[in-house]
């Protein structure tokens, strides 16, 4: 059996006050994994430490093979233009650009191609000689989202990236998502408020009372 693409154990981080205390949360290849709970609860800080961003105040994150913060910062950096795909609630586009540009950065750094079906999955091929001033918000988050699939990630984190989007947007958006987790035998974790796109995943875990609990266990 293969390892995990991702394996966080213990995982304790605290501010002001204790966020959460020893979480432990695994990510098989082709497993798409979804994290709810209320807002405040540490969902957005808890993927922020699985994605190579916050170093956690104790527990360990094993990343594609690697103890993620035992690496120095330029392999952390290399991980990220690879092999990491992050996805916001915004979509962090270059103005001025227009949208083809904005996903051939991704690609130029990681060494990659545009795939013309995936433009056309998230159907924004149209799109690509508009400057993202001249897209909607949904357009534009799907633009971003090309932008982080091409360069063909082996893990995407994904923070509330249907947050901003109608329903109909919202679903495509999570179609598109979870065939690349499944075609490309990518790992997704995702944190959401929408219980409907959690549900679309394999797993689902509710952070509540400084624990992550799977649900329907």
């Amino acid at each position: 059996m293969l390892p995990p693409l991702l394996d966080a154990t213990g995982l304790t981080q605290a501010f002001d006050y204790r966020l959460f205390d020893t979480v432990d949360l695994s990510v098989m290849a082709g497993e798409s994994v979804a994290i709810v709970g209320r807002s405040g609860s540490g969902k957005s800080t808890l993927l922020h430490i699985l994605s190579t961003f916050l170093p956690p105040d104790a527990g360990r994150v094993t990343l594609l093979g690697e103890d993620l913060y035992r690496l120095p910062l330029e392999q952390i950096e290399a991980l990220r233009r690879y092999d990491v795909g992050i996805i916001f609630q915004f979509h962090y586009l270059f103005k001025g650009m227009r949208a083809m540009e904005n996903i051939r950065v991704a690609t130029m750094l990681s060494g990659s191609v545009i795939d013309p079906k995936l433009l056309e999955r998230l159907e924004i091929a149209h799109l690509m000689e508009h400057k993202t001033s001249e897209l909607s918000g949904g357009e534009q988050q799907r633009v971003s989202i090309a932008r982080v699939l091409s360069k063909s990630p082996r893990i995407i984190f994904a923070d509330e990236p249907t947050g901003n989007l109608d329903k109909e947007t919202a679903t495509l958006v999570m179609d598109v998502l979870l065939a690349y987790t499944q075609e490309h035998q990518a790992g997704l974790v995702l944190v959401t408020h929408d219980m409907q796109m959690a549900q679309r995943c394999d797993q689902t875990y509710r952070l509540s009372d400084k624990k992550l609990i799977l649900e329907g266990v």
